[in-house]
């Protein structure tokens, strides 16, 4: 393997690494929160279901592309080939969508109080499962020409208009197709995008305003400091995601304009596409105060184990 493949391999071992032990975290911790505590809080729950979404992201396309840059070849049949590639399409879909409905969401809830935002406000919660339900049916539906293109890679060149991903082609067999589904993509995620920073636009309006009066609101209702500290996190999530889906749509329009898309070019894409669903799961664990506190949890426990350990063996050997 020479220096090049080396470098690549040893990026995507990483970022799939860290992303899938990330988002691994991320839920076990919403697991143990969702277990001790009777009511939990819709933005946790949509924090959940990214983490979940991002881990699925990262199964379905980085760990599979590692195992191909470090040679492990014929990894899938056609069939394999269009399960993993639905699924990734679904998942890559409803990372974005997710975002957006987390960033619609917090808006919605730093609205000002009135008649008709707080009826909203008491109905938002009991709309997170039905809104997840109507973005994985809408997704399900929208890729579901995903696995009519994707076949298991064959011996010889690469067809043109086909995405060589390593371990399986995504042929579209004519320049019509390929442009079509280049265009669908890409509008679907501006839609979503423009959405989510429109709604982060609102929250930082709606933050800067309170910022005057922050203090002494703060101090007298710790719901607006939980408020505060939650939109913050949005915004930066927003923020992360926007500048990875800006320079992942660079090479997307780059990719559109030729018939065969070098390697290089196909894995940079891959593996800035995938960054938001690697770091993310790590901001959620630094800002988030519930799943911090279950991180410290854990390893003060196993700190305290420790101790105890040395403890033992000291006794034993005295």
């Amino acid at each position: 393997m020479d220096l090049c493949m080396s470098i690549k391999g040893v990026s995507f071992l990483l970022q799939t690494g860290l992303g899938v032990l990330g988002n691994v975290l991320v839920l076990v911790a919403y697991a143990h929160i969702v277990f001790l505590e009777p009511h939990v809080l819709p933005v946790d729950v949509i924090l959940c279901h990214l983490a979940f979404t991002d881990l699925m992201l990262l199964l379905t396309r980085c760990v599979p592309q590692t195992m191909t840059v470090f040679g492990l070849s014929n990894l899938l049949n056609d069939a394999g080939c269009k399960v993993v590639i639905y699924s990734y399409r679904i998942a890559r879909a409803l990372s974005v969508c997710i975002t957006c409905m987390l960033s619609v969401f917090q808006a919605l809830m730093l609205a000002p109080a009135g008649p008709g935002w707080d009826r909203l406000k008491i109905r938002l919660p009991g709309l997170v499962f039905p809104t997840f339900a109507v973005l994985w049916f809408i997704n399900m539906a929208v890729c579901i020409a995903a696995p009519f293109f994707s076949i298991a890679p064959r011996n010889g060149t690469v067809p043109a208009f086909t995405l060589n991903l390593g371990f399986c082609y995504v042929d579209f067999r004519d320049s019509l197709s390929y442009v079509i589904n280049g265009i669908a993509v890409s509008v679907r995620d501006f839609v979503f995008v423009g959405l989510m920073l429109g709604s982060s636009g609102y929250i930082l309006l709606v933050l800067h305003r309170h910022s005057r009066k922050a203090r002494s609101i703060q101090r007298s209702q710790g719901a607006a400091g939980m408020e505060t500290r939650a939109a913050k996190t949005v915004i930066t999530l927003v923020t992360l995601y926007t500048v990875f889906f800006g320079i992942d749509n660079v090479i997307w329009i780059y990719m559109l304009t030729v018939e065969q898309v070098p390697p290089v070019v196909a894995d940079m894409r891959v593996w800035f596409s995938s960054c938001y669903a690697s770091l993310s799961p790590f901001l959620i664990m630094t800002s988030n105060k519930k799943v911090k506190s279950r991180m410290m949890c854990a390893t003060g426990i196993e700190k305290k184990q420790q101790s105890v350990n040395t403890q033992d063996s000291s006794d034993t050997k005295g």
